[in-house]
């Protein structure tokens, strides 16, 4: 069975640190692209970081460039997105999810993903 868990989540101050994991289980974990998606509260999706499947090459939202890390442990079966210098506006739950093909930069739509985890909220506030 695929599965697709992340964890890290939590509340932290403004400008503060936090590090999500995604643990994969059931596939070959190499074999896929993998993606981060979050929902805020009363808004919808934004994708805002993926990473191939040797994690050669990542991507990020404007958004979150320069203060947000994805990568990957294909020997644990791990994505994690290390998030730094978090704003108020990074409230959200977030989400893994692995992708049917090649990551599409920006596009959040379910026919691109074939799995998802249940998310792992994020809330930043002072």
């Amino acid at each position: 069975e695929v599965q697709l868990v992340e964890s890290g989540g939590g509340m932290v101050q403004p400008g503060g640190s936090l590090r999500l994991s995604c643990a994969a289980s059931g596939f070959t974990f190499s074999n896929f692209d993998i993606t981060w998606v979050r929902q805020a509260p009363g808004q919808g999706p934004e994708w805002i970081s993926a990473i191939n499947i040797d994690g050669g090459s990542t991507y990020y939202a404007d958004s979150v460039k320069g203060r947000f890390t994805i990568s990957r442990d294909n020997a644990n079966n791990i994505v994690y997105l290390q998030m730094n210098n978090l704003k108020p506006e990074d409230t959200a739950l977030y989400f893994c999810a692995r992708n049917r093909g090649t990551v599409v930069v920006g596009y959040w739509g379910r026919d691109e993903y074939d799995y998802w985890g249940r998310g792992t909220l994020v809330t930043v506030s002072s």
